[in-house]
């Protein structure tokens, strides 16, 4: 699949205020600074899409970008935030448990997990939470390129071993770098055949 058109539809702090306009969503998320921003630019093809920080827990809101005419890219708020309050990081974790349980358009969550660590605490809760919910997701490893091949494949092998201890099954798992576009194919390709069921 190709992207030929992305749109900045709007943000908003609640699923009810989102575009009136009901398509497919496929949205991201993952733990603070883990490169969701730019991957999102990295697979639309444009640098300033969504908005990059070196702060941690830039994305407050809910945003939504109309790719095609035909479905929305959803960037959510990160987890495991960065130095908030407690108020804040309460109203984030109910906007985004408000989301994914209340948008009946959402075909797929894809979790950024960043290559170079091990998967944390954080993250196996946050997708045990998503299993529990019943919501459809994938997993992307970022930052690929910032690891030899043998210390990347050593290090998912890992992490798939761990997912493995709480699921029957994995679920469809992506290798991209935003630096260099690995990966880009496939997760289009994968949104893609989702576009066709």
């Amino acid at each position: 699949m190709k992207i030929s058109q992305a749109i900045f539809s709007g943000s908003s702090p609640t699923i009810n205020e989102r575009p009136a306009l009901r398509l497919p969503e496929f949205a991201f998320i993952g733990r603070s600074n883990v490169g969701k921003s730019s991957l999102i630019n990295m697979l639309c093809r444009m640098g300033k899409l969504a908005h990059t920080s070196s702060k941690p827990g830039k994305t407050r809101l809910i945003n939504h970008f109309l790719i095609n005419e035909s479905w929305y890219l959803v960037d959510l708020p990160g987890y495991g935030y960065a130095k908030i309050s407690k108020k804040e990081k309460e109203r984030l974790s109910n906007m985004i448990k408000g989301y994914i349980n209340g948008s009946a358009e959402l075909r797929n969550l894809f979790v950024l997990l960043d290559s170079r660590h091990e998967i944390q605490k954080i993250d196996l809760n946050f997708i045990n939470l998503l299993g529990e919910a019943g919501a459809p997701f994938s997993i992307i490893y970022t930052k690929c390129d910032k690891s030899g091949i043998n210390t990347l494949t050593s290090r998912i092998e890992k992490n798939n071993s761990l997912l493995l201890e709480y699921w029957e099954e994995l679920p469809p798992w992506f290798i991209t770098s935003s630096e260099t576009g690995a990966g880009r194919d496939d997760v289009l390709e994968y949104i893609g055949n989702h576009l066709k069921k």
